[in-house]
């Protein structure tokens, strides 16, 4: 028997090969899941100190699985944590602005709530998709096999974002 498949990711060099290869790539998918540097650097350190204290339970073949359900089901945690902060936030704040044209503001604020909502009727998977491709980047084939999916199915997710975010702008107009 291979004595990699017994220690798996418990052991130190094969864990800080594995880490090195793919913390980027996790640190970037939380990024775009949702839009905060620092969480996604937290999380991602999270999910790989997870992966260390279930090493015994992870063999090394499902590791990068493993660090990535973890990364998205705390990711899922942090996002329905930051919507009450922004209920909250938003139902307490006033509006300092008061050098900017009246108008100017409303506009903003307008598209503001339009962008949003368009962001919003996207699915998680589309949103993903479509940020990692136009903002990072990321190749079809790269987001396929970050996302563990067919690249048929990473172009079926960019295209459905395209159409929602599409049809939301021009109601906008």
């Amino acid at each position: 028997m291979d004595n990699t498949s017994t220690t798996g990711v418990c052991d130190e060099l094969i864990f800080s090969t594995f880490f090195k290869s793919h913390v980027k790539s996790l640190r970037n998918y939380l990024y775009y899941k949702f839009g905060n540097e620092e969480k996604a650097n937290d999380i991602t350190q999270d999910s790989f100190i997870k992966l260390w204290e279930n090493c015994k339970n992870v063999p090394l073949e499902k590791a990068k699985s493993y660090i990535y359900t973890i990364a998205s089901n705390a990711s899922l945690n942090e996002i329905a944590h930051q919507k009450v902060v922004l209920k909250y936030a938003q139902s307490h704040t006033g509006n300092d602005r008061t050098n900017l044209n009246p108008e100017f503001l409303i506009e903003e604020e307008q598209f503001k709530q339009k962008l949003e909502k368009a962001i919003g009727k996207l699915t998680e998977a589309q949103r993903t998709a479509f940020l990692l491709h136009r903002i990072e980047s990321k190749k079809y084939q790269e987001i396929a096999d970050m996302l563990n999916i067919s690249v048929k199915a990473v172009e079926k997710r960019i295209h459905g974002a395209l159409v929602t975010l599409r049809e939301e702008i021009e109601q906008f107009k």
